[in-house]
């Protein structure tokens, strides 16, 4: 049994350009910028520390305003990865600290899966990395390709993360479903990947240094570069699994009214 909380630092990687949804760490939810929802949910974790890490000065004005603590990063980093293992050589964090990549564009990550994925890398030592994972219960979701599996081994290491429906249910799925909503349950669980890293900070430091992987290019998921070299990734189910982020002007709506209608619940009486 636990006796204390894991002693962890988070870092949010937050990029101004991006192609669907440009300045999206800045834009507006619920009165307040994207990124400041996303400080919040990772001071509410409990870390040691909360770093936003950018190369854009519009975000780092942004987040002094809200109180953040911001290491401006080179630009031309390929990766949230890469961008946060200089955030560790800069702020000089020791080898075997656990820094927890929060994307900033998670605002509706629960604090208590944070703090879950730090736990289970610091009782795992033989694994780099830590991750999530949720069950996956609409068959329409296994063969989504946005939707990225994970199969995990007797240890609940990841074997492989992959966009294709993994495993491949082959009776199932040859003969088809059926019109079934549900994917097979004969023991074969899906589980969706939750795109939350905790690593500890030497594997941080070397993985801009690590050759990409052919898997990683084919399926566009930088995560099996850490397998292809041999870096285990530990993945736990999480208690409290995150709804997706925001890519989109429509995903900004969506999470903009879910959080009405909790602050309207909140309004009928329920206590802050």
């Amino acid at each position: 049994m636990r006796e204390s909380a894991p002693r962890f630092r988070v870092a949010i990687p937050a990029r101004y350009a991006s192609t669907r949804l440009p300045g999206k760490p800045l834009r507006l939810l619920a009165g307040r910028p994207l990124l400041q929802h996303v400080h919040q949910r990772a001071l509410a974790s409990g870390a040691l520390e909360v770093v936003i890490a950018t190369d854009d000065p519009r975000i780092r004005e942004v987040a002094e305003g809200f109180g953040a603590a911001v290491c401006m990063t080179a630009p031309e980093h390929p990766s949230g990865t890469d961008r946060l293992a200089e955030v560790a050589n800069r702020r000089g964090w020791p080898d075997d600290d656990i820094i927890v990549n929060l994307q900033g564009d998670e605002p509706q990550m629960p604090a208590s899966l944070v703090r879950q994925v730090a736990a289970a890398l610091e009782e795992c030592p033989e694994a780099g990395i830590a991750t999530a994972c949720a069950r996956i219960r609409r068959l329409d979701e296994v063969f989504d390709p946005n939707v990225v599996k994970v199969v995990r081994d007797a240890r609940n290491d990841a074997s492989y993360f992959s966009r294709a429906p993994i495993p491949w249910h082959r009776e199932a799925f040859a003969i088809g479903v059926g019109g079934s909503a549900d994917p097979p349950d004969d023991g074969a669980a899906y589980f969706r990947h939750i795109g939350i890293y905790a690593y500890r900070a030497a594997v941080l430091r070397r993985y801009p240094r690590l050759a990409p992987a052919p898997a990683e290019q084919a399926e566009s998921l930088e995560q099996l570069r850490a397998l292809w070299h041999g870096i285990r990734i530990h993945v736990i189910e999480a208690t409290e699994a995150p709804p997706p982020g925001i890519d989109t002007e429509a995903d900004l709506a969506r999470v903009a009214a879910e959080f009405e209608r909790s602050d309207q619940q909140i309004e009928v009486g329920q206590p802050r």
